[in-house]
This record gives C-alpha cells, structure tokens and sequence, in this order.
C-alpha cells in the first residue's frame, strides 16, 4: 500500500479519495510521522433492494405466470 504525504493528500483529495474506494485504503503521513488509515465507508444498502417497475398487472395475471412456468415441459 502506498503511503501519501500530507502535501500530496491536500493536492489531490479526489484522486486519494477514488484510489481508497478502488484498493479499500490508503495511507497518509504527516510531517511529524504520525499515520493515518483512509477507508471508505461500506454501504449498508442491500444489493438486492433495487427499484420495483409497474407493469400494471393484477394478482390474477402474477398467478398465471407464475403457474404457467411451474408446468412441466
């Protein structure tokens, strides 16, 4: 992992910011010695809560396919 000073941290944040998003950290080190760890914050959304779509179908419609997949061939 590399290690950024403080002076390349401050003139290129944004770049910092996407190279921590891309390898999970990154380092920063002060004049003084001192280390920081950058981590980005993990997202607590589902990745399987997405959007819903309306088709505009009723239930009667839903149970027919539903039904109609469940035949057998």
């Amino acid at each position: 992992m590399k290690v950024f000073t403080y002076a390349e941290a401050r003139q290129g944040l944004a770049a910092l910011l996407d190279r921590a998003l891309r390898e999970g950290s990154v380092r920063i080190r002060r004049k003084d010695g001192e280390v920081f760890v950058l981590l980005p914050e993990t997202s607590r959304r589902s990745p399987l809560d997405v959007p819903g779509l309306d088709l505009h179908l009723t239930r009667d419609e839903i149970v027919g396919f539903v039904r109609a997949g469940r035949r057998k061939a």
